[in-house]
C-alpha cells in the first residue's frame, strides 16, 4: 500500500501538479471499471490544463482513511513543506479519532470531501490557533458554510459584504450563523493568511466547547446503506454520466476537470459521482449544501443529477450566445473585407475614386463654370483647401469642417449675375398691376432703372421703405425684383439680437454656419439679388452683441464690395446687390445705420385708394379663393366706402383685406346653403339618370330622364316662366306626359339668386362698426381746438379740451390729463407761458392766467400720446377760453411752438392731411416749413382743402379768432 501511494505522488509531481489550486489524488489497487471511467476514457488525449479549481484527494467511501507511518513519505511531506506544495501532511492520527475541532466559516461554496480549496483567514486567533495545530501533527478543522442573515439575498449581496460580516462574528454569534454539516477538512498548506483545505468526510456540530477561536464537538457522519445493485440507482448514475458526457461536449472547462480525474481517480462509486457533479457545478451554495447534507445516496444522486441537467442548459444558453455574437461579428467583418476589396478593385480598375478623390473632383465641377470670374484671391483659398483635403484623415472632424467649408465656398455664384431688364415701360407695368398708387416708390425705381440703361450696370443701392403696417412695404420688393427680372431673397431681422446671424460664426465652432447674406446667394445662384431686410427697426440687442452694428458692413456702400463673413473669412462683393429694408419707425433706426439707407415714406391711402384698392385688388382676389362667380354677387361702391370708414380706418388695407374675406365667406356659405335647398331632387334625378330606378318614382319619370334635345328646349322655356317648385313624387302622380318630361329639368338648372351686399346689410356680414365719426364736434366750443396728430397706424385728428377749474387771487395753474408724455406735458407748460403772454398783448391788464387754474384734456386718455407738434394747438385752446371765443369752424390745425412764438416744422404732413379729410375739415395750418411737403402731395388729397402756412403764432390767431370776429 504504500508503495502504491508512493508511486501515486511521484507520477502526481511529474504531472506537474504540485501546487495547493492542482489535483493530488491517492487511490487504491482497484482496476477502473466504473461506467464514468470508460465515458471519460474516451477524453484522454486532451490537453492537460495546469490551473484548476476543485480536487479529489482521498477515497473516504468506506469512511477510513490510510495511516501514512513511512519515513518516506514523511520526508515527503517535509518536502512538500518546504517548498509550500499542497502535499497532504502526515500524521499518526486517523481523521475519526478527532471529535474537537476549530470550525471555519466557509462564505460562497461548502467543501465535498476530496476537493481543494484555499480561503483566506483575517482573524489573527483563528490563524495562530491553525498555525499551532499543524504544528502538533493534528492539521484538520471543520470547515462549515455561513448562512445567509435573514431578511437578505444571497444573490445580491457581494462578496466582500459576505466576508466582512464573518470577520466580525464570534463565539456564539458565529455558531448560530454555521450550517450544522461540513466536512472535516486537512490543511495541507498555510501562506500568509491564505490556507488550503482538503476535504475528507461529512461531519455534524453537535456543541460548542471554546468561543475564540471557535471550536466544536463533532460527529462523523456516514452514508446510508444502499444497494450497488439497485437498478434505480444504476439508472440514476447512467443518467448524471450521460449528462456529463454532453456537457463535456461543450463546456473545455468541465473537460480540464474530468482530464485531471482520468488521471488520477481510482475507482468512482456512486457517492462519489453524485459529490463529483455537484462539486463542479454552477450551482449556488444552498443547492450544493443541500447535496452535502443528503446522507441517502439515491437522493443525492437525483439532486446532483437536477444540477448537472441544469449546468447543460446553461451550456447550450452559452452555446447558442456565442455561436450568435461569432456569426454577427464575422458577418460584420466579412461584409467590411468583401467592400475594402470591391473598393479596392473599383479603384485598380479606374470605375471608381476613393471618397477624397470624388469629393475633390466634385468641388472643382462645381467650380468650373465660375472659375475664370472668381476672385484670385478666393480661387488660392480653394485651391489650399483641396490640399488640405487630401492629407486629413476621412475620419477625423477637421475632414468634416474643411469638407463644409469647401462646400460653401464652391456653391457662391462668384461673379455670376442674373441679366437685367432695364425696360421702363415694362417696369412701370409691373408696378400698376401690382400696386395702386406708391408714386413715390415707383418713381424711385424707374429711376434706378434708367440710371443703370444709361451706364449699362447697375449699382446697388439701399431702399428703406418706411410707414404704417400694411401699407405693402414687402410685397413692394417682391414686385421690383419681377420689373428688374432680379432673384428675390427676404430675411426678416425683427428681434434679431446674434451677430452670427449676419456676419457667421467662426469655422472652429461646433455646427459654425456662415451668415444669412451667403446663404441667400447660395439659395439664390447669383451675386446681383434683390434683398428684401424685413422689419429693419425691430433689430434686438443681447449678450451675443449688437446686430445693428454689423448690419454696416453690409448696407455701406462703400464697405459691401468686400464684405467678410466670419465663416468664409475671404471678401465678397455685395456692391451689385439691390437692398430694400421696410421700417414702421423710421426714429427706431440706429443713426449710423439710418445714415446708409434712402428712405422713402409710404404714408399710408385715403379713402380713394383704399376703394380703388378694395375693388381691382383684394376683391377679385378674395373672390377667386373662395371660388364664387362674379355674377353670384355684387358688393356696392357705398358698402364699401361704409367698411373702409367705419371698420378699416387703418393707414394700410390689411384689415381691409381681412374684412372682404370675411364677406366672402359669409356670402360663400349662403350660396351653398341656397344650392342645398335644390339638393333632394337633384340628387333623385341624378340617381335615375345613372341607375335606370329611383325609390317612389313612376316609370314614366325614367322616360324623362331619356329625352330628346328637342323636349330639352321645350324645358328652357317653360324654365324661364316656372317659379313653383314641383317635387318629383307630384311629377309621379301627374297623368300628362309632358309635364313630367319638364319638372327635373327645372330643378336642375334652377338658378341661385345673386347676392347684394350695400350698406344697409353691411353689418351683417362683418357686425357692428368699429369706428365712430373722429369728429366730436360740429361748431367747437369755447376752450376746445381740434389738432393733428401722427401715429403709427397713420394720421388722426385730437381735440385739445381746457377749462377752468377756480378763480381767486393768485391761484393761476395748470393741471394736465390724458395720458400725455413728457414731451407733450413742456409743449403743455410752453403753451402756458406763450399763451399768458399773448393775452397781456392782445387785451392788457386782462389777469385770466394769473388769477385762474386751469385743466387741459386731450380726449383717448387710455390712449398714450406725445410729441411736440400740438403745442400750437393747446395755445389756440387756452386762448379761446381766456377770451371766451370759439375758434373758427371746420379748422385744424399743427405745429410745434417755442417760447417766443416760432413755428417748428413737424412731421406726417401726408397722415395728418389725410385725418383732416376723413374729419371734413375745410382749413389746415402748417408751419410754412412744410408747404413743400404739402405741395408733393397728390391732388386728389388736397381737393377741397384750405391750406395755410405760418412761421409765428399771431398768424394762427388771426385766422382762429379774428376772422371769427369779422364774420360775427
Amino acid at each position: 500500500m504504500l508503495k502504491t501511494l508512493k508511486s501515486t505522488c511521484v507520477q502526481a509531481r511529474l504531472h506537474g501538479f504540485t501546487t495547493p489550486f492542482q489535483s493530488h489524488l491517492r487511490y487504491g489497487s482497484s482496476q477502473i471499471t466504473s461506467p464514468l471511467l470508460r465515458m471519460v476514457n474516451s477524453v484522454r488525449n486532451l490537453n492537460p490544463s495546469l490551473n484548476k479549481r476543485v480536487y479529489f484527494c482521498t477515497d473516504s467511501s468506506d469512511g477510513s482513511s490510510v495511516v501514512m507511518e513511512s519515513k518516506g513519505v514523511e520526508e515527503g511531506a517535509a518536502e512538500a513543506d518546504s517548498k509550500s506544495s499542497s502535499a497532504m501532511v502526515p500524521t499518526v492520527f486517523r481523521p475519526e479519532d478527532y471529535l474537537t475541532v476549530i470550525a471555519l466559516p466557509l462564505p460562497h461554496r461548502p467543501l465535498f470531501p476530496g476537493f481543494y480549496m484555499p480561503i483566506y483567514v483575517k482573524d489573527p486567533k483563528l490563524l495562530a490557533a491553525l498555525v499551532e495545530s499543524r504544528k502538533r501533527h493534528a492539521p484538520y478543522a471543520g470547515a462549515f458554510l455561513i448562512k445567509d442573515e435573514p431578511g437578505t439575498d444571497s444573490s445580491v449581496t457581494s462578496g466582500s459584504d459576505t466576508e466582512k460580516s464573518i470577520y466580525e462574528l464570534k463565539g456564539k454569534e458565529l455558531l448560530d450563523r454555521l450550517h450544522e454539516v461540513g466536512t472535516l477538512a486537512q490543511i495541507t498548506s498555510i501562506q500568509g493568511d491564505q490556507v488550503v483545505l482538503i476535504g475528507h468526510r461529512r461531519l455534524r456540530i453537535t456543541e460548542m466547547v471554546s468561543e475564540d477561536p471557535l471550536t466544536v464537538k463533532i460527529d462523523h457522519l456516514k452514508d446510508k446503506p444502499y444497494n450497488k445493485d439497485d437498478d434505480v440507482i444504476k439508472a440514476t448514475s447512467f443518467e448524471v454520466i450521460s449528462t456529463l458526457r454532453d456537457v463535456l461536449k461543450t463546456s473545455s472547462l468541465w473537460r480540464d476537470h474530468v482530464q485531471t480525474y482520468t488521471q488520477h481517480i481510482g475507482d468512482f462509486n456512486y457517492p462519489r459521482l453524485a459529490d463529483f457533479g455537484a462539486a463542479i457545478s454552477g450551482a449556488n451554495k444552498s443547492q450544493c449544501q443541500e447535496v452535502l447534507e443528503e446522507l441517502d445516496v439515491y437522493k443525492r444522486l437525483k439532486l446532483t443529477l437536477e444540477l448537472v441537467k441544469k449546468e447543460m442548459e446553461i451550456s447550450k444558453i452559452q452555446e447558442s450566445i456565442a455561436k450568435a455574437i461569432e456569426e454577427k461579428i464575422s458577418g460584420e467583418q466579412r461584409r467590411y473585407l468583401l467592400n475594402e476589396q470591391l473598393k479596392a478593385i473599383k479603384k485598380e480598375l479606374g470605375l471608381e475614386a476613393d471618397d477624397k478623390t470624388a469629393l475633390s473632383a466634385k468641388f472643382k465641377e462645381r467650380l468650373e463654370p465660375n472659375k475664370e470670374k472668381c476672385p484670385p484671391h478666393v480661387l488660392q483659398v480653394i485651391e489650399e483647401e483641396l490640399t488640405k483635403l487630401q492629407l486629413l484623415e476621412a475620419s477625423s472632424s477637421e475632414f468634416n469642417v474643411t469638407r463644409n467649408y469647401l462646400d460653401w465656398l464652391t456653391a457662391l455664384p462668384w461673379g455670376n449675375y442674373s441679366d437685367e431688364n432695364f425696360d421702363v415701360i415694362h417696369a412701370q407695368k409691373i408696378l400698376d398691376e401690382d400696386h395702386y398708387g406708391l408714386g413715390d416708390v415707383k418713381e424711385r425705381i424707374l429711376e434706378f432703372i434708367a440710371v443703370g440703361k444709361l451706364r449699362g450696370i447697375s449699382q446697388g443701392k439701399i431702399i428703406c421703405l418706411s410707414g404704417p403696417p400694411g401699407v405693402g412695404k414687402t410685397s413692394i420688393g417682391r414686385s421690383i425684383a419681377r420689373a428688374l427680372n432680379r432673384k428675390f431673397y427676404r430675411f426678416s431681422v425683427g428681434g434679431l439680437s446674434d451677430v452670427a446671424e449676419i456676419k457667421g460664426h467662426r469655422r472652429t465652432y461646433i455646427g459654425a454656419m456662415p451668415g444669412k447674406m451667403v446663404q441667400c446667394l447660395k439659395s439664390v445662384g447669383t451675386a446681383n439679388p434683390l434683398v428684401l431686410i424685413d422689419e429693419i427697426d425691430k433689430l434686438g440687442r443681447g449678450h451675443a452683441g449688437d446686430p445693428a452694428s454689423a448690419m454696416l458692413e453690409l448696407l455701406d456702400p462703400e464697405q459691401n464690395a468686400n464684405f467678410l463673413d466670419h465663416y468664409l473669412d475671404v471678401p465678397i462683393d455685395l456692391s451689385k446687390v439691390l437692398f430694400v429694408c421696410t421700417a414702421n419707425v423710421v426714429e427706431m433706426i440706429p443713426n449710423p445705420l439710418l445714415d446708409r439707407m434712402e428712405i422713402i415714406s409710404i404714408a399710408g391711402y385715403i379713402t380713394d385708394e383704399k376703394t380703388h384698392i378694395a375693388r381691382d385688388y383684394l376683391e377679385k382676389a378674395t373672390r377667386e379663393a373662395c371660388g364664387i362667380n362674379p355674377k353670384q354677387v355684387e358688393v356696392t361702391d357705398a358698402a364699401l366706402l361704409a367698411l373702409i370708414e367705419n371698420y378699416c380706418r387703418e393707414a394700410g388695407v390689411r384689415n381691409l383685406q381681412k374684412h372682404i374675406e370675411k364677406i366672402y365667406r359669409k356670402i360663400a356659405l349662403q350660396l351653398v346653403r341656397q344650392g342645398a335647398t335644390c339638393d333632394p331632387s337633384t340628387a333623385a334625378k341624378l340617381d335615375s339618370k345613372t341607375d335606370g330606378t329611383t325609390v317612389g318614382v313612376d316609370e314614366k319619370v325614367q322616360e324623362v330622364v331619356s329625352e330628346t334635345a328637342e323636349e330639352a328646349e321645350v324645358v328652357e322655356v317653360v324654365q324661364s316662366n316656372e317659379k313653383e317648385d314641383i317635387s318629383i313624387n307630384q311629377v309621379s302622380d301627374s297623368k300628362d306626359h309632358d309635364e313630367t318630361k319638364l319638372e327635373p329639368e327645372v330643378e336642375e338648372t334652377k338658378p341661385v339668386e345673386k347676392v347684394l351686399v350695400d350698406e344697409s346689410n353691411l353689418s351683417d356680414f362683418v357686425g357692428k362698426p368699429v369706428f365712430h365719426a373722429e369728429r366730436i364736434y360740429e361748431n367747437t366750443p369755447v376752450g376746445v381746438v381740434m389738432g393733428l396728430a401722427w401715429t403709427s397706424m397713420g394720421g388722426s385728428t385730437l381735440y385739445i379740451e381746457t377749462t377752468h377749474v377756480e378763480e381767486g387771487e393768485g391761484k393761476g395753474a395748470l393741471q394736465l390729463t390724458g395720458q400725455l408724455g413728457d414731451v407733450m406735458k413742456e409743449s403743455a407748460q410752453i403753451a402756458h407761458t406763450v399763451a399768458r403772454a399773448i393775452l397781456a398783448a392782445k387785451e392788457p391788464g386782462k389777469s385770466f392766467f394769473a388769477n385762474t387754474k386751469l385743466h387741459l384734456h386731450v380726449p383717448a386718455g387710455a390712449t398714450p400720446k406725445d410729441g411736440p407738434s400740438a403745442g400750437c394747438t393747446m395755445i389756440t385752446s387756452l386762448l379761446s377760453l381766456a377770451m371766451n371765443k370759439p375758434v373758427k369752424k371746420d379748422i385744424a390745425m399743427t405745429g410745434e411752438v417755442t417760447l417766443t412764438g416760432r413755428i417748428l416744422p413737424i412731421g406726417g404732413v401726408k397722415e395728418k392731411t389725410i385725418a383732416a379729410r376723413r374729419s371734413q375739415v375745410k382749413t389746415l395750418i402748417f408751419p410754412a416749413a412744410n408747404k413743400r411737403d404739402f405741395d408733393e402731395l397728390a391732388s386728389n388729397v388736397k381737393e377741397g382743402l384750405e391750406a395755410h402756412f405760418v412761421d409765428n403764432y399771431n398768424q394762427i390767431f388771426e385766422l382762429a379768432f379774428e376772422e371769427k370776429q369779422k364774420e360775427q
